[in-house]
């Protein structure tokens, strides 16, 4: 099998169940969940095993349910077959969220992105995620989704902010408060 096909040279593509434009809502929704992936496994690639042994196969995890996200995006109509991404592995992103944040300093004010290389890029990937998301929001309003899939990526942006934190602290990088925050985090109880 060749890598090209040339089915895509007039500028559509194959979607499960029929084929789309290149820049349809469907297309750029998933395109961007791919993109996504894409940053999320440079940022695995700049990790330490030693300082990340629990947070790298979570991450794996999320690598394989983005496909499954895309997949779900991909799919013109829910009868061709069931939906990959379930309440459960939203559920899960809730608990990694819990245990990482418990692992990091309270929070009161806004955080300006960066520190380290690996926490800069999984604000990197936060910010790709809520761009993968809005691009959902907009695909939902005129075509059928798995609803799951824009709860995930709302959850899983949550998982970046709270992992680049992580990130940080196990660098010993102290995180920079946005000057001109008010006061918006509750103290963890």
């Amino acid at each position: 099998m060749k890598i090209y096909t040339r089915t895509g040279d007039a500028g559509q593509t194959s979607v499960i169940g029929g084929r789309v434009d290149k820049d349809d809502d469907r297309v750029e929704a998933y395109g961007t969940t791919d993109e996504l992936n894409s940053f999320l496994g440079q940022a695995m690639s700049f990790m330490d095993p030693d300082k990340y042994p629990d947070l790298l196969p979570d991450l794996l995890q999320v690598q394989h349910e983005l496909f499954d996200c895309g997949s779900d995006l991909a799919l013109l109509k829910q009868d061709l077959r069931p939906y990959k991404v379930t309440a459960e592995m939203v559920e899960a992103l809730e608990g990694w969220i819990d245990k990482y944040d418990a692992e990091t300093p309270d929070i009161t004010r806004f955080i300006l992105p960066g520190g380290g290389t690996v926490s800069s890029t999984l604000h990197v990937c936060r910010t790709v995620c809520r761009r993968a998301e809005r691009l959902v929001v907009t695909l939902a309003r005129t075509q059928e989704i798995n609803p799951e899939v824009r709860r995930y990526l709302n959850r899983l942006s949550d998982l970046f902010f709270t992992i680049a934190r992580t990130a940080n602290f196990r660098e010993g990088i102290a995180d920079v408060e946005y000057i001109r925050s008010a006061e918006v985090f509750k103290r963890k109880s």
